[in-house]
């Protein structure tokens, strides 16, 4: 009997519980196969503030700890010398880190020449790097023995670009929580209640996300002033539109409500409080939407899903729900209108979704994607 295959998967995300599911799947469902372990830092420094590393009794991974020093910059932290020791002896290296950044750099310099490394990237837009990242971004690629793209878009993006289309790859989509993110009415009904609401009022519009302007929320805001339907809208989320979230809620007297500060454990109640879910998302110049795990997690908790046709948003809605015209404020107005109108298609809507979240982003699905690419990488090198 073959001994399992020792994977080590770096990511500086790692720092967070709910960022390890990635590891803890892939040693649930590669039980005999692979024997994964997790490089996470100690500490790290966190968008709110310091984050400190910490275990839970039950994750399967073995997880590593090391030092990470210039953390408040994503771009030029790095690890600690002891990361060195934990890339040595293993089958296969798993870098979650962008290869342009420095850490990404570090593991590709530090992996033994022999260990095939793959690493993984959310860049869905043509930039160029100035020095030394785009230095960085060569040498990683040229390293490698494949890559793993979080979005269609990311894949179809970076297949132009100079040394990737050299290398294996596979386009494999964020996971979800399909337990944790699920329908329950009755968790739902209690959010609208805690908000004033009754459960006799009209269908509920929902918004998930940052506020800020390439989300949408002012298409969404102007074609909810178009409706003529009876409607109510939950904004959840936070960030710098939120006065004007709030003075456009003001007009609009009871049919509104926003939430800021709610978290992660309290998102499904969130998002079970609504029937229709919106990503409005806007391409600019510099951001299209990267995958938008919004729309995973409302596709799993049975809502009707909209999302705009912004970047990855049409490949994570696929069939599961309507993708519309990011700039088309009238085209919003009318498929909320029809939606709202429709219990009919809303529970059609909401059946196909959930069906899409299951057997596309649950976390196995997903893990075993990885691992399954993993194994094709070391046979290409045997």
């Amino acid at each position: 009997m073959m001994r399992p295959r020792k994977l080590v998967t770096v990511s500086h995300s790692y720092v967070v519980t709910l960022n390890r599911r990635l590891a803890n799947e892939m040693t649930r469902v590669g039980a005999g196969r692979w024997d994964v372990t997790a490089v996470a830092p100690r500490s790290f420094h966190g968008d709110l503030g310091p984050l400190v590393l910490q275990r839970e009794p039950d994750e399967p991974a073995r997880i590593e700890p090391v030092r990470v020093f210039f953390s408040r910059s994503l771009h030029g932290f790095v690890y600690g010398p002891e990361l060195r020791a934990r890339l040595s002896g293993v089958d296969l290296v798993h870098a979650w880190e962008e290869p342009y950044v420095f850490s990404g750099l570090e593991v590709a310099l530090l992996t033994p020449r022999h260990v095939p490394l793959v690493f993984c990237t959310f860049q869905n837009l043509a930039k160029r790097y100035p020095p030394p990242f785009a230095q960085a971004e060569r040498f990683v690629v040229h390293r490698a023995s494949g890559w793993v793209a979080w979005g269609q878009t990311v894949h179809d993006t970076l297949q132009v670009r100079a040394g990737y289309a050299k290398r294996p790859s596979r386009f494999i989509p964020v996971g979800v929580d399909v337990e944790h993110f699920r329908p329950d009415s009755t968790v739902g009904r209690a959010f609208r209640e805690r908000l004033g609401w009754t459960s006799e009022g009209p269908p509920v519009v929902g918004f998930l996300g940052r506020f800020v302007p390439e989300k949408g929320l002012r298409l969404l805001m102007d074609a909810l002033d178009g409706l003529r339907t009876p409607w109510r809208a939950l904004f959840v989320g936070g960030g710098p539109l939120e006065a004007e979230l709030r003075a456009w809620a003001g007009r609009h007297q009871d049919r509104v409500r926003i939430v800021t500060g709610v978290s992660h454990a309290e998102v499904p109640r969130a998002l079970n409080a609504m029937d229709l879910l919106c990503a409005p998302s806007q391409t600019t110049s510099f951001w299209k939407e990267q995958f938008g795990r919004m729309l995973t997690e409302g596709l799993a908790c049975g809502l009707t899903v909209l999302g705009s046709d912004s970047g990855e948003v049409p490949h994570t809605v696929g069939d599961g729900g309507l993708v519309l015209p990011e700039a088309d404020v009238g085209s919003w107005t009318t498929a909320l209108a029809n939606l709202l109108e429709s219990p009919t298609a809303r529970q059609d809507w909401a059946r196909r979704g959930r069906e899409r979240a299951v057997s596309r982003f649950a976390w196995p699905v997903v893990a075993r994607a990885h691992l399954d690419f993993f194994e094709s990488v070391l046979q290409r090198g045997a």
